[in-house]
């Protein structure tokens, strides 16, 4: 029998205080207001555009569904007139038929906005923008958590919010440390598979959600794919099973009602560790794949398993 390392338990009772001092006090920051911001100011977008707004905006349109958590998480959320399909959260967020995918430049039009935030340029959405003389700020997926520090910076330096986003970006900081810091590097290396569809789509390191597993330590199965995209690679189950994973991380219980037992029903995973010691996480699909404020709760969700895990191995 094994026997556990002194502190472990210890830092289990630290890291069960911190969950409930981070679902008492969410991912927002304290409500405040900016000082009186100075118009126009121009940013640099990912894609290295130059995009200036003149006046504050007051009738923005988001058809980013993570942008819409940024611009409710800075204070901006007031601003907000319009949002796209995908856009559920927060709960108070404008509902629309806006389409982030096939986007229908009348319709945005019809908002009258005086900025859009999008997170990819389809259906010649950045060109029909320019030429009704909107700004429109394209912020893609990040890949890191620092491009979402970025973002979150540059949303609240167009919308008069910068006050708000370094809050909520110092807050993350320090939320973030905080669960490292708990949950410490295991003592053997874990591996993890993270699940973004069931037809076995996963995302590297070379992505946001792969840095959240490098930060604790974990090592992720898709980094040693060969043949696949370097970020959001398709594996197949035979490359899953052979590679034996310690957790694994189900980002698709919404979209394919994906849990332990239709895991363990799949044929052969039943040998995988993570399967036979019952850590299948289930995670909000959309928490698993939006890159904004809620990469706190994503964390929230997976750093207890991690820290089991190296409980179990000490």
């Amino acid at each position: 029998m094994r026997k556990h390392h002194p502190r472990a338990s210890a830092k289990l009772a630290c890291l069960a205080a911190l969950l409930v001092a981070l679902s008492c006090g969410g991912s927002s920051p304290t409500a405040s207001s900016s000082p009186a911001a100075h118009f126009p100011v121009t940013v640099t977008a990912p894609d290295g555009t130059s995009v200036t707004v003149e006046h504050q905006p007051h009738r923005i349109v988001s058809l980013s569904a993570t942008g819409t958590e940024m611009l409710f998480a800075i204070g901006a959320g007031a601003q907000v007139v319009a949002v796209d399909d995908t856009s559920n959260y927060p709960a108070n967020a404008p509902i629309t038929k806006l389409s982030a995918f096939q986007p229908n430049l009348e319709a945005i039009a019809g908002y009258t906005p005086d900025l859009v935030v999008a997170s990819d340029d389809i259906g010649g959405l950045v060109h029909g923008m320019q030429a009704i003389n909107v700004p429109i700020l394209i912020e893609p997926a990040a890949k890191t958590v620092d491009d979402s520090y970025s973002q979150i910076k540059q949303l609240g330096t167009v919308t008069g919010h910068q006050t708000e986003a370094d809050a909520l970006v110092a807050k993350m900081r320090s939320q973030i440390k905080a669960f490292v810091a708990l949950v410490g590097h295991p003592s053997r290396q874990l591996k993890v598979y993270h699940e973004l569809d069931n037809t076995y789509y996963s995302a590297t390191s070379a992505t946001f959600i792969g840095q959240m597993y490098a930060l604790l330590g974990v090592s992720n199965i898709a980094d040693s794919a060969t043949g696949g995209a370097p970020d959001y690679p398709q594996l197949s189950a035979e490359f899953i099973v052979s590679s034996n994973p310690d957790l694994i991380v189900l980002a698709d219980t919404k979209c394919c009602n994906q849990n332990l037992t239709t895991v363990a029903s799949r044929p052969g995973w039943g040998v995988i560790s993570a399967v036979k010691s019952g850590q299948v996480v289930n995670v909000d699909d959309d928490i698993a794949s939006r890159w904004g404020p809620r990469l706190i709760d994503f964390l929230q969700a997976i750093a207890p398993h991690v820290q089991q895990l190296e409980k179990q191995a000490a």
